[in-house]
């Protein structure tokens, strides 16, 4: 017993030591700041002796980094889904992810419940083509259970050399067994931006993922859709779905796309003196006021919640689908020594009308509700929302502070037996010739 409390003791010491000046550097950056924290000696000799403990009587020997980088961990993960540890491997696995090029299945993932939840498959890459789906839980990989894993861990088992195959195994909502599916891995170059001509005229702009360079693309495909030798474009699908996000830059430069000069597009707040930013368009409307029919989904997260939150509160775009992931906060790349880093939540973003939406999502102006046709294979399955994920931000807004927008249109939109079929793109382009057929009979009648 005496050599447990000599040994607790040191420790204690020497955490309290490093925590007075770590704490003491705090409050004198923030010494105007009275609600500055106490030192919590009763918690740190709690943890302390749980230390202790585990050194001296675990079953088997733990060293002190592999113990310390699990509280870590564990301090990290107790905040929000979002926030989380980054090792040296990890953080070089974020950067290359925000490129748009690296090896592996293709697929945005999360952690939940210590398994490993499927965001959204990234389109055409070998995951989307061996139909993992948006919502999916993977609980093996190969032979590997996922459980007790970080997501880091799961991740570079998913990753490998090009052709080699992996065996997932996934439950699935409405499924009573769990599912297997083999995909084969590949270099996954991300292409975000793809874009066709719909009818003359009327542009199609798909964007899977927000990345460093897909600003860059949009505008490229725009100025293509309105070369001297086609059609000029009267109005845009702007398809948002199943869209997990990325990096902010990515959704402000695209929002400044189809704004004007000076109007807002998102901002943010925070508790840290980085936190309180906001970004505004800087260029004109490329499209100079071409109507725009935005999809979403509940796959729709992040980014593409900002962009479609910017066009819809300023009129710019009508915003058709089901209402969005609902997440409304910011998180900061931190980095600290030896290469390792934090993705720390910092901030909550709000749509230039000042709305968040954290935990509520984009509310669609039309409401799309898919009624499968008889003989029709119905494909649709529940997404896990930013709701859903176990300890989530709550939406700082009472219900009075949240938009007062009217209902949604509710459009029922039939799904032929045709599977490959988009109904929901047919309806919008309908939408949006009658919105170009609107402005053109409005822009003659202006003198």
């Amino acid at each position: 017993m005496k050599k447990y409390n000599y040994f607790s003791h040191h420790i204690l010491m020497g955490l309290v030591l490093t925590l007075a000046i770590v704490t003491s550097q705090l409050v004198h950056a923030q010494a105007d700041d009275h609600h500055a924290a106490q030192l919590p000696l009763a918690d740190i000799r709690l943890f302390t002796d749980i230390y202790a403990r585990i050194k001296q009587e675990y079953v088997e020997e733990v060293d002190d980094k592999t113990l310390l980088e699990g509280a870590i961990r564990g301090m990290m993960s107790s905040l929000d889904p979002h926030s989380v540890y980054l090792s040296s491997d990890a953080f070089e696995e974020l950067k290359i992810g925000t490129k748009g090029e690296f090896g592996g299945l293709g697929i945005e993932v999360g952690m939940e419940n210590g398994l490993v939840r499927v965001i959204a498959p990234i389109e055409g890459t070998p995951a989307d083509r061996a139909g993992v789906k948006a919502g999916d839980m993977i609980i093996k990989l190969d032979q590997t259970v996922v459980k007790g894993l970080t997501l880091n861990d799961a991740v570079k088992l998913m990753r490998g050399k090009r052709g080699s195959d992996i065996l997932l195994t996934i439950m699935r909502d409405g499924e009573i067994a769990p599912l297997e599916i083999t995909v084969t891995r590949d270099v996954i170059t991300v292409k975000s931006v793809r874009s066709r001509v719909l009818e003359p005229g009327y542009g199609y702009l798909r964007i899977s993922s927000f990345q460093a360079k897909t600003t860059r693309n949009v505008i490229d495909a725009i100025q293509k859709f309105n070369r001297p030798d086609k059609e000029r474009l009267q109005g845009l699908v702007l398809d948002l779905r199943n869209n997990p996000g990325g990096v902010l830059t990515g959704a402000v430069g695209v929002s400044d796309v189809f704004l004007n000069d000076g109007q807002m597009i998102v901002y943010t707040k925070g508790r840290g003196s980085d936190g309180e930013l906001s970004y505004k368009a800087s260029t004109p409307d490329m499209m100079n006021n071409a109507p725009i029919v935005i999809l979403i989904n509940e796959g729709s997260a992040s980014a593409s919640e900002i962009v479609a939150g910017a066009l819809q509160d300023h009129g710019r775009a009508i915003v058709m689908g089901k209402t969005s992931f609902g997440k409304g906060s910011v998180q900061t790349v931190l980095p600290l020594q030896a290469n390792n880093g934090i993705k720390l939540t910092t901030s909550r973003y709000y749509t230039p009308d000042g709305h968040s939406i954290q935990a509520q999502g984009i509310e669609p102006d039309i409401l799309v509700e898919e009624v499968v046709e008889q003989g029709a294979v119905d494909k649709s399955f529940r997404f896990v929302r930013e709701s859903d994920l176990e300890g989530h931000l709550e939406n700082n807004q009472s219900s009075e502070n949240q938009s007062a927008s009217e209902q949604p249109v509710v459009k029922k939109i039939t799904v032929p037996a045709d599977s490959d079929n988009d109904a929901v793109l047919d309806e919008a382009l309908n939408v949006l010739k009658d919105l170009s057929q609107q402005q053109q009979l409005a822009d003659s009648r202006t003198p």
